[in-house]
């Protein structure tokens, strides 16, 4: 029966450790590469060399487009695949070990659920597997689920649901949790309420690293934003040092009848957006733009802005970077 429960849930056996803090990097991966054979006898090159090493207690968000080995990356470090080079090691030991003490946990988008029972029951039968869960009452409140402890898993909503896999994934007390896309169906307060009980676990030692594709939750939640691109590190660190990496700015004024033309033969002016009487200028140079604009023009209202984490993201990992 527990096959069809979510993999979040039965990775580990024997219960959790307590050895926060044991002075090995929560996650090393070294060279590590991945290829997959594709119908017709190609094959594609997921992971390509990538290198990454976080400490204990850091909360990593693991950022890339669709393809850029992010998951292949995450089944390396859960031991649900195989290297074809490289290392991996998760608090100094090869993953399989350290999921047998329990140091491993995860959330996935996706995982059977058993759609019969409670959503108590489920947490209760996970719960057994291990030799030293942490009590049911504490999981279920900490996910946020004890006023639904009664409520069949079948009648839960998909953020409910993603709630029940999480609270799953604490049973064993890990010392890291994997998550993959965790907020996906919660509403803003739940999404809100979750990412500050993973502040409050990252202060006590645990290592979260997740991927995402809410932008705006690794811009406020995460320590440090590590970027993929064709299976390999292009940027890491906080989110400010990964904005600033985008290079330039924008310029935006209030400028009625901007010729486009004149204004894009600025040294360091890379392009022009004309919206209606506002102009935005990117540039590699803003106080230079700023300057002309202000001494040789009529324009008003002029702003400089850096690049938002959307903007670094696109600029980090498409084109020719």
């Amino acid at each position: 029966m527990t096959s069809a429960l979510t993999s979040a849930a039965v990775f580990a056996a024997a219960g959790g450790s307590g050895r926060r803090g044991s002075g090995a990097p929560a996650i090393e991966l070294h060279d590590l590469r991945k290829s997959f054979t594709v119908p017709g006898g190609g094959a594609v090159q997921a992971v390509d060399g990538l290198d990454l090493v976080i400490e204990p207690g850091e909360i990593v968000a693991f950022l890339g487009p669709n393809g850029a080995g992010k998951t292949t990356t995450l089944d390396m470090v859960l031991g649900l695949a195989t290297p074809d080079s490289g290392t991996v090691a998760v608090f100094g030991a090869r993953p399989s070990e350290a999921l047998a003490v329990g140091r491993i946990s995860a959330v996935l988008q996706s995982g059977g659920l058993l759609p019969d029972l409670t959503v108590g029951e489920t947490v209760r039968l996970v719960a057994a597997l291990y030799a030293n869960a942490r009590p049911v009452e504490e999981v279920l409140a900490r996910a946020g689920l004890a006023d639904i402890a009664d409520r069949r898993v079948g009648k839960c909503s998909g953020g409910q649901r993603q709630r029940l896999r999480f609270a799953l994934a604490l049973l064993p007390d890990p010392d890291l949790i994997v998550l993959d896309e965790p907020t996906t169906g919660m509403d803003v307060e739940g999404r809100r309420d979750f990412w500050n009980a993973m502040r409050e676990d990252s202060a006590r030692g645990r290592t979260v690293l997740f991927a995402t594709h809410y932008l705006d939750e690794a811009d406020a939640y995460a320590d440090r934003i590590v970027l993929v691109r064709a299976g390999r590190v292009v940027a890491d660190g906080s989110a400010a040092e990964i904005k600033n990496l985008a290079s330039g700015r924008a310029v935006t004024a209030t400028l009625p009848g901007a010729v486009p033309t004149e204004l894009r033969a600025l040294p360091g002016v890379d392009d022009i957006e004309v919206r209606g009487e506002r102009i935005v200028l990117h540039t590699k140079d803003s106080d230079a733009v700023a300057r002309h604009l202000l001494t040789e023009t009529a324009a008003t209202d002029l702003e400089i802005t850096s690049h938002n984490l959307e903007s670094a993201f696109l600029a980090l990992t498409t084109g020719d970077h």
